[in-house]
């Protein structure tokens, strides 16, 4: 069972919606005080949901949409970890049978999760294969929902609830900086906090969402990407869906080095918290001086907790 549902676009009375659907399911997740950034600023842990991402926000916003008797014919989803974990959680307590595709080379920890919540997987190469092309193939065969990471209306409502939930705790929020791969996540926020200026953070040579906000139109990374350990951010294209959200909103990017990205991560650590290289992206930003310190009351997004044991430990020894 393909999507037939007719074209629209994600709007702030989709997100207030999702809010309602996900209550009482989803993690409320703390903000924390940032040590060294005074009382304006917050992080908020996404990193402490379930399954250890926002991911679960999006997923369930558009499982929970299916009528009970099309659950059995199931999901298809294509992902590296978090939405994996996402969507096969949120199945899981729908009723419905979840096959993630998921690239040959992601986190031992993420492919780990996703088959404990029960989803079968199907594994693909990054460099040969299309995730979307397979996926599509199955969710057809199967009769299944196909649920995209980001580039879908639920999901980008869903995830947008992380933002009412933080400015229902923390009134006044001025501006947020969030990683960004697909952006479903900022454009979710960016539609939950109209008001606020929306900073996407992307990893150096991965920055494809800075640079169409930039020029006001999508454009790709382009050829032969630097290596990094931002795995759940490795988007090559962006969704018209949520480049339209973040146009909108007029939100802009910056980009962040693995260095960075490491210290951040470090940083964090400190704190009591794991957060993995595409999750601390933003706190990266934050603690390189990329965005102006200005006093204004500021949230940081941490949106992921799922990183490799031993990849993290060389990034504390390191």
């Amino acid at each position: 069972m393909t999507s037939t549902k007719p074209l629209k676009t994600p709007s702030r009375a989709g997100v207030l919606a999702a809010a309602d659907r996900v209550r009482g399911v989803v993690a409320e997740t703390p903000l924390l005080a940032l040590p060294g950034s005074g009382d304006h600023v917050r992080l908020k842990a996404e990193s402490l949901q379930h399954g250890g991402a926002f991911k679960l926000r999006g997923a369930y916003n558009r499982l929970a949409q299916v009528s009970p008797a099309d659950r059995p014919r199931g999901v298809v989803a294509f992902s590296s970890g978090n939405h994996a974990q996402g969507v096969a959680r949120a199945a899981a307590w729908l009723g419905m049978p979840a096959t993630i595709v998921m690239p040959a080379d992601a986190p031992g920890v993420k492919v780990a999760g996703t088959r404990a919540l029960g989803a079968e997987i199907v594994f693909y190469d990054r460099a040969t294969e299309s995730r979307e092309g397979i996926a599509a193939r199955l969710a057809e065969t199967r009769d299944a929902v196909l649920l995209p990471s980001f580039d879908d209306v639920d999901v980008i409502e869903g995830q947008g609830t992380a933002g009412l939930e933080a400015e229902a705790a923390w009134p006044g929020i001025a501006r947020v900086l969030v990683p960004c791969g697909g952006g479903g996540l900022a454009a979710g926020i960016a539609l939950a906090l109209p008001e606020a200026e929306v900073i996407v953070v992307e990893p150096e040579g991965w920055d494809d969402m800075t640079r169409s906000l930039s020029v006001g139109e999508i454009v790709e990374v382009g050829p032969n990407p630097p290596a990094t350990a931002c795995d759940a951010l490795q988007t090559i294209r962006v969704s018209p869906l949520t480049f339209g959200a973040l146009h909108a909103a007029k939100a802009r990017g910056v980009a962040v080095s693995e260095a960075e990205i490491a210290e951040a991560q470090r940083f964090a650590f400190a704190m009591g918290l794991v957060v993995e290289p595409g999750g601390a992206v933003a706190l990266a930003a934050w603690l390189a001086g990329k965005v102006a310190g200005d006093g204004r009351q500021t949230l940081i997004v941490a949106s992921g907790s799922n990183v490799d044991p031993a990849a993290f430990a060389r990034v504390l020894l390191a």
